[in-house]
């Protein structure tokens, strides 16, 4: 290994990630392998963790004031249950640290609109809507009425959340790195405007393949929360009962046996990388278990099997910590003065560069 005269080497800085998990909705298996369990293990000793419960994302929805405080309780729960670790990490309220509203002003004093315009979530959402970008833009009727300013402007927020800690690095899904791209270009756009090479540029950490979970009814989407159909999605808090229903009608096809085809059999592609993710093998690991199956019905067995076999510990957790919400809220509290300290610092040295 390297020889002691190296004494001068300069040792690695320790990587500061940031991430982020909106309050509303009971966390789905695609959040859990796609997200918080990627959380739990990016937690060590050379690496300084943010994880936050994003309420102020949240309100660019509607939302109700009780449903909500309470939604942003059960989503911290539901993280310490995962893994997350108040000793390793800040977990907290994004509301609750001044300096993302902050920092996201001064951000939105110098980010061309045409940026926003371009974000992909954005088009989408105005294409139900209106034509065009620019017609929207200039549109008082009734027609853009539900397209409010806070689900334009949120990728300057998501840009404020991560450069106020000086994040180093964000995992990100593929329809996140969009907005991780935004917020690089405004962190060389504050530097460059106000002439202080300030911000660096964080970097992207991408699940693996075998972690993005498709939907149960149609594996061509992600499970989303947002799909109407519960059949669709696994939550992390499903009965054994029900997660065998779930599985047992998911979508595959009529082939027999079982292969690892994305293309042509994506539903069984789906639930050979959930079984991977969930017993922690590769795929060719995995289709060893399967060995010579010939039909479906034992292969969706043994995914639901080894689902309910990882989620029993999480699930007894969850419970043990719904028992005791003065300990979650200490958790949430903590977590925000410690990113407090961080945030204010940040906040000082940007209002000295500004000129405040």
């Amino acid at each position: 290994m390297w020889k002691r005269a190296f004494s001068t080497h300069v040792p690695r800085p320790k990587r500061v990630i940031l991430s982020g998990i909106q309050p509303t909705g009971i966390p789905h298996l695609g959040n859990y392998l796609g997200a918080l369990d990627n959380w739990v293990r990016l937690q060590d000793k050379d690496t300084t963790t943010y994880y936050m419960v994003v309420d102020l994302h949240a309100i660019t929805m509607p939302q109700d004031a009780k449903i909500l405080r309470q939604s942003k309780r059960d989503m911290a729960t539901a993280l310490l249950a995962c893994g997350v670790s108040p000793e390793q990490s800040a977990i907290f309220e994004q509301s609750k640290v001044r300096g993302h509203a902050e920092l996201a002003w001064i951000f939105n004093c110098i980010t061309p609109v045409g940026w926003l315009g371009r974000m992909t979530q954005w088009k989408s959402k105005l294409g139900k809507a209106h034509g065009s970008h620019a017609d929207a833009l200039l549109d008082t009727s009734t027609s853009t009425a539900s397209l409010k300013m806070g689900l334009f402007d949120y990728p300057v927020l998501q840009a404020a959340d991560i450069l106020l800690y000086k994040a180093s690095h964000v995992p990100v899904g593929a329809d996140q790195i969009q907005h991780l791209e935004l917020t690089r270009d405004i962190a060389s756009l504050f530097n460059s405007h106000f002439k202080h090479k300030f911000f660096e540029k964080p970097d992207a950490i991408s699940p693996p393949a075998t972690k993005r979970v498709m939907s149960l009814r149609d594996p061509t989407s992600k499970m989303s929360k947002s799909d109407v159909s519960e059949m669709s999605r696994i939550s992390l808090f499903d009965t054994p009962d029900a997660i065998r229903k779930k599985i047992g009608r998911a979508v595959t096809d009529s082939e027999p046996g079982v292969t690892f085809d994305q293309e042509h059999r994506p539903g069984v592609a789906n639930l050979i990388n959930i079984y991977s993710a969930m017993t922690n093998k590769t795929t060719e690991e995995s289709m060893q278990d399967f060995g010579q199956l010939t039909s479906m019905q034992p292969f969706k067995q043994m995914v639901a099997d080894a689902v309910i076999t990882r989620l029993e510990p999480i699930q007894k957790e969850y419970a043990r910590l719904q028992a005791d919400p003065a300990f979650v809220q200490k958790v949430l509290d903590d977590g925000a003065a410690k990113a407090q300290v961080v945030a204010d610092k940040t906040i000082k040295e940007v209002y000295n560069i500004v000129g405040f």
